[in-house]
């Protein structure tokens, strides 16, 4: 009767290949990306099923998180500029919202603030 016996170097090197995937797909998620035509520094973070968003440029800084519990999710958006809070609002949903929808209200935050950025 014969065993299956892996061959070593090829389990060692899938081992390789999917720890270098999970390692680049977490880098790309923390270090977000940098708009530098507008002087926008944008990072996007997971928090848990939800994400944030910090956007700055100059003294400015503005702020979004999705916290999506199994009950709800609360979004809440800053904006300081200096160290003076311009807008510090929540809301709450009363369902816990999809992969999809964070990531749209994150790109819709995000547009938003390149709009208003661009017009000043």
């Amino acid at each position: 009767m014969s065993r299956y016996q892996p061959k070593w170097k090829v389990v060692r090197l899938l081992l390789v290949a999917v720890s270098a995937a999970w390692y680049l797909s977490l880098a790309s998620m923390t270090q977000g990306y940098t708009d530098t035509a507008q002087e926008l520094r944008i990072e996007v973070a997971r928090k848990g099923a939800g994400k944030q968003v910090v956007i700055s440029q100059g003294t400015k800084e503005w702020f979004m998180l999705v916290d999506v519990t199994p009950e709800n999710t609360v979004i809440l958006k800053q904006e300081k500029d200096h160290d003076r809070y311009v807008v510090d609002e929540s809301e709450t949903h009363d369902r816990p919202m999809m992969s999809d929808e964070v990531d749209a209200a994150i790109t819709d935050y995000v547009n938003g603030v390149k709009t208003r950025a661009q017009k000043k």
